[in-house]
């Protein structure tokens, strides 16, 4: 993939829910590609490329520099977003980690519960964990899309803190703000979750009760 002009489908869905004109941090930025596409193409002014390690902060910067934005994206070592402050990200992206690994981020924020800050989430794995943490924790899924890369399905969720408790059940945890029955993207994804649920009920049968109503939702029961 070329970073400096082009986004696969995963990366492109996450560009697209960040805000004209907003300061992004990009958590986990591994090459930087999603920075160097939202300053490259005027959406965003400025923006920090985030990671926990050294070794892909070094290849995020040898990104940025390939595209001349040096003066417009820091690089910046950092667990999650302790290295961040408030005042100087409005649109926070934490995409490519597990749910409960983005949930974790968000829990250790001091400055993540606020209504001006907008989250724009992309688990690779247990999205019923982030989503459930989401409810439970007073923030809202503005809009959640699907897109396929690389042969495999993936979601992405914008999301603002409210400070009101969402009472959903856990239905909703799996099937978040898709539908199914008009979209053949989240038809696809939650057939997906379908699938692992089907496994997870072989050791408990609840899982299996899960299924048959996700199956009911999407049009299959």
């Amino acid at each position: 993939m070329n970073g400096e002009s082009n986004l696969d489908n995963r990366l492109r869905l996450c560009a697209e829910y960040v805000r004209r004109g907003s300061r992004p941090a990009d958590i986990g930025t591994d090459h930087a590609y999603l920075p160097v596409w939202l300053c490259r193409n005027g959406v965003c002014p400025s923006a920090i490329a985030a990671d926990i390690n050294p070794e892909p902060l070094s290849r995020g910067r040898l990104t940025v520099e390939n595209a001349k934005l040096t003066g417009k994206i820091e690089l910046r070592l950092s667990d999650g977003l302790s290295a961040i402050s408030a005042d100087e990200a409005d649109d926070i992206v934490i995409a490519g980690m597990g749910g409960e690994l983005i949930a974790k981020i968000i829990e250790s924020c001091n400055w993540a519960k606020s209504p001006d800050k907008h989250f724009i989430l992309q688990p690779m794995t247990k999205s019923e964990a982030l989503i459930c943490y989401l409810c439970q924790n007073s923030f809202k899924i503005e809009s959640q899309e699907c897109c396929e890369a690389g042969g495999k399905c993936y979601t992405v969720l914008s999301v603002y803190y409210t400070g009101e408790k969402a009472a959903a059940d856990e239905l909703y945890y799996y099937t978040g703000e898709l539908h199914p029955l008009e979209n053949e993207t989240h038809l696809r994804y939650l057939s997906g979750s379908i699938a692992r649920l089907r496994k997870q009920a072989l050791g408990e049968a609840r899982f299996g009760v899960l299924a048959d109503r996700l199956e009911e939702f999407c049009g299959k029961g």
